[in-house]
């Protein structure tokens, strides 16, 4: 992994986050900025898995409208005998 540049900060936490941090620390044998750090990074990892599944979802939706539009075109080329060559564009 690359070394990064560290920022030191004072935050202010309630007593119970606090003594959560700490046990999480002692549980993973890190420091409670190591555990910080941690839950951040998996926070922004839920936060870019949760834009890329909406962004299948909404491919997913496109490709369903485009195949909606596109097979009755497709049917009624394959009734009057159409053969479409799949190395040409058309």
């Amino acid at each position: 992994m690359r070394e990064q540049k560290v920022a030191k900060v004072t935050v202010s936490l309630p007593k119970e986050l606090l003594n959560l941090a700490d046990r999480l620390a002692r549980e993973r044998s890190t420091t409670r900025s190591g555990v910080i750090a941690e839950l951040l990074q998996r926070e922004e990892e839920a936060r870019i898995q949760a834009l890329m599944a909406e962004g299948y979802r909404e491919m997913a939706d496109e490709n369903r409208r485009f195949a909606a539009e596109t097979l009755p075109l497709v049917g009624e080329g394959i009734r009057r005998g159409i053969q479409w060559d799949e190395r040409s564009d058309g």
